[in-house]
């Protein structure tokens, strides 16, 4: 069951990279040069790789929240 939810900001994504190094398994570089995420919904178990995308972002665009709507990143 999902416990959290990506919400990624992609137009205003610069294509550094940072969070397909931090959390490859969820994250990925696509074909035009800027950041993918591969699913919205993640578990407890995924949130600590996420956390460290969202965390590594240079531009704040990848925000988590909680199940119930609250904003953690």
């Amino acid at each position: 069951m999902a416990k959290y939810k990506i919400e990624h900001d992609r137009p205003g994504c610069i294509g550094c990279g940072a969070c397909a190094r931090a959390c490859p398994e969820n994250w990925e570089m696509a074909k035009d040069g800027k950041s993918k995420c591969k699913k919205t919904s993640i578990s407890q178990e995924e949130y600590k790789c996420n956390k460290k995308a969202a965390d590594g972002c240079p531009v704040n665009v990848i925000h988590i929240k909680d199940d119930k709507g609250k904003k953690i990143i």
